[in-house]
């Protein structure tokens, strides 16, 4: 329970007051609410499948597809068509601690976990310690990670990378929620994960703790 209430604090978009298939009759049963479109953002929840998604959008009338909310959302679901597994990944280029840009192209050759966080959300803070040991054991075999933060201010960011122990690379440009990498990758809750190989194609998304670790194990034998 301690663990959901954590969670809830960090997906601003989500309820969780009724079940999935219930959200998807509400969208079947609804399609020319334009209220609709929230409850398929729902539906997604924090591990949201574009086919599935685009599927239930689809299926809403013109009138709402085409609205200014259907509009945003489509540009969502071309962000997470974008982002699926075997394509490559969009390109990030935001400011380090230094205040120097930094690209994700810049660790190319290497495979890259670009981690979705920031210091106010309390799941993220509870996953960095599992971070910490991944990138011990795996820093030293063609592995990194790139700490994209969700945070507005600058020191509280600064602050929780040195108290978390985070000594790989972060970047961030200080917009919240509307970190232009995030909405690239269609990220709509934290904490939330990519990894990406040598080339840069999407390879996983949102592996934790030991799964994490087992996938890396097995691509850098």
């Amino acid at each position: 329970m301690k663990k959901l209430l954590l969670l809830i604090i960090c997906l601003p978009t989500f309820l969780f007051a009724q079940t999935k298939e219930e959200l998807i009759n509400q969208v079947k049963a609804n399609p020319a609410d334009k209220n609709s479109i929230r409850i398929i953002q729902k539906v997604g929840g924090y591990f949201p499948d574009y086919n599935e998604l685009n599927t239930l959008f689809k299926g809403l009338d013109k009138k709402v597809r085409k609205s200014t909310e259907g509009k945003i959302f489509e540009r969502y679901l071309d962000a997470l068509k974008n982002t699926m597994v075997g394509k490559k990944a969009p390109s990030i280029t935001q400011f380090d601690l230094n205040g120097d840009p930094y690209s994700l192209s810049d660790l190319k050759g290497k495979y890259v976990l670009i981690d979705f966080w920031a210091s106010w959300c309390p799941p993220c803070r509870e996953e960095n310690p599992k971070l910490v040991k991944t990138y011990a054991e795996f820093k030293d075999k063609n592995f990194e990670i790139l700490g994209v933060s969700f945070d507005k201010e600058f020191t509280a960011w600064e602050k929780a990378i040195k108290d978390d122990n985070l000594t790989w690379k972060h970047v961030s440009d200080l917009q919240g929620w509307n970190n232009s990498a995030g909405q690239s990758y269609g990220v709509k809750a934290i904490p939330q994960n990519l990894l990406v190989d040598p080339e840069g194609k999407v390879i996983a998304r949102n592996l934790h703790g030991e799964e994490l670790n087992a996938k890396l194990r097995e691509l850098l034998k």
